[in-house]
């Protein structure tokens, strides 16, 4: 299993699939995401807030990762 697997695979783990599915980000961080995609189109974007951006793009991808990985624990496995 890959580092970024088992990172998946623990998130899956310890929240569940319900938690996980709850989680959503917040308003301010929702509306920080959108300023940065906002600058990137237009060329304004920094250095610094281009690694935040990636950042964020890595974090939502584990998440979504984990997301599924929960859901599918959760399902009744077809016999």
């Amino acid at each position: 299993m890959k580092p970024f697997e088992e990172i998946v695979k623990f998130i899956a783990d310890a929240a569940g699939a319900d938690k996980l599915a709850a989680f959503k980000p917040s308003k301010t961080a929702e509306m920080r995401v959108a300023e940065l995609l906002a600058k990137q189109q237009d060329g304004t974007l920094s250095a610094k807030e281009s690694e935040e951006l990636r950042l964020f793009v890595q974090l939502d991808h584990v998440m979504s990762l984990a997301k599924a990985k929960a859901r599918a624990r959760n399902r009744p496995s077809a016999a």
